[in-house]
């Protein structure tokens, strides 16, 4: 059999493990992440012709396969969010987005450059890497497919799954301040800060919010208001047109010189909310989910060779503290403490603060980063950190997930019993209860 056989094989195998492994681990300590990545890492170990992965000499092709499961992830998620936009509705994710992801990167920023004696821009550059959440890793903690009640999303699915839709975009300041950093040398001056903060956070965070508004507005009278019926496409159910939403906002808002992923996930809000009601938005939804999941699962799969074939080889001891140090202790300490205030109780403070899953999105930036500067660190070390913390995440938050989520779910069905709600609560009672 040749090369290309056994590679139709594998993505024949693949395709169908991503529609039957959901249901074989579902209500399990295992996620379909974690499956892919063992099955890559056991296939590595069989006597088959497999392609070899390096993220450094492949980095192009590395970059646009990530950006595509990024951007798609992202409109999964702004249409599957049933809560409406509002500074105290998105409160949790307003302090995630605001405290959290700020002071992660400076204590991230801060180890890389004492443990491992990283030059400031390399330190800069693996903090803003690893800052991005990616709850598509861990499917149990980021809300369900989208309903027609806006309060039966509970705080820690919702907050999770918003702060993962905006911080894939809102970390590409601190990436291009590490580009900028690395080509003045590591020496920044006046007139790159200003337009840093000017160009890279004002401009390019107002176009990609802008553009997304703008095309999310278009598209929700295109699917549910126009006049011409040939038009309105929520008539003709047609998932696929939710990945022409996608490209279309993300395209039209990078010829902009915008954050496209900010863009992606605004405009997927704006047309969950054209139309709450409307059942277009589950097969939008469905579609993207199905694409979404394909792709993770490929991009786990290859990590998992990718590491079976070394490419953990240029990790210290020290690279490897630094991700663990990020998942056990920077991440719940900054985020438990952003908590306080909002309407989130002590339990659920405590699991949004546990669950901040590094994934595809910190291998995008990564290799965005490096096609565009030098950073005094061999790439191969840099991969070898980022993709040590994304596997340290995938086992941790995968074996977690389900038991923990399920503990809540559990207790606040007995609240809302409790409380009234009868022998079987409805989901907005559910979801209203505080742990």
């Amino acid at each position: 059999m040749t090369s290309p056989d056994h590679l139709f094989a594998l993505l024949g195998a693949g395709a169908l493990g991503a529609a039957v492994l959901p249901r074989v681990v579902a209500r399990r300590p295992l996620s379909l992440p974690l499956v892919f990545l063992v099955c890559g890492v056991a296939l590595q170990a069989l006597p088959l012709p497999m392609p070899g992965i390096d993220p450094v000499s492949d980095r192009t092709w590395v970059e646009h396969v990530t950006e595509i499961c990024v951007i798609v992830s992202l409109m999964g998620a702004g249409l599957a969010l049933n809560r409406p936009f509002g500074r105290r509705r998105w409160q949790g994710t307003w302090r995630q987005l605001g405290v959290t992801m700020p002071l992660t990167i400076a204590a991230v920023g801060l180890l890389a450059w004492g443990l491992l004696d990283w030059p400031p821009a390399a330190a800069l550059l693996l903090a803003a890497v690893l800052a991005p959440t990616d709850p598509v890793l861990a499917s149990e903690v980021r809300v369900g497919a989208p309903t027609d009640s806006e309060h039966d999303e509970d705080e820690v699915r919702f907050t999770l799954t918003g702060e993962a839709g905006l911080n894939d975009g809102l970390a590409f300041p601190f990436v291009l301040a590490a580009v900028a950093l690395a080509a003045a040398g590591g020496r920044p001056t006046g007139d790159g800060i200003a337009r840093w903060a000017l160009v890279d956070v004002l401009y390019k965070c107002a176009v990609g919010v802008s553009a997304g508004l703008a095309v999310g507005t278009l598209l929700g009278w295109l699917f549910f208001r126009a006049g011409w019926r040939a038009m309105r496409l929520s008539e003709h159910r047609e998932g696929f047109v939710a990945v022409g939403a996608t490209f279309l906002a993300y395209g039209v808002t990078e010829l902009l010189h915008g954050y496209g992923f900010v863009a992606v996930f605004v405009a997927a809000c704006r047309i969950r909310a054209a139309e709450r009601a409307h059942g277009y938005h589950m097969v939008l939804h469905d579609f993207v989910e199905q694409v979404e999941r394909l792709l993770t699962a490929a991009l786990l799969f290859l990590l998992g060779v990718f590491v079976a074939q070394g490419g953990l080889a240029s990790l210290t001891w020290q690279g490897a503290v630094v991700g663990l140090l990020l998942l056990v202790a920077v991440r719940p300490l900054t985020a438990w403490a952003a908590q306080f205030g909002t309407s989130a109780g002590p339990r659920e403070r405590v699991v949004i603060a546990l669950f901040g899953v590094r994934g595809i999105g910190s291998l995008f930036y990564l290799a965005h980063a490096l096609g565009s500067a030098g950073f005094g660190v061999p790439a191969e070390r840099l991969w070898a950190v980022v993709t040590f913390t994304v596997l340290a995440s995938v086992v941790l938050h995968g074996v977690s997930a389900t038991p923990v989520i399920s503990r809540l779910d559990r207790l606040r069905t007995h609240r809302a019993r409790a409380a009234g709600a009868g022998p079987e609560p409805g989901e907005d009672e559910v979801a209203g209860e505080r742990l």
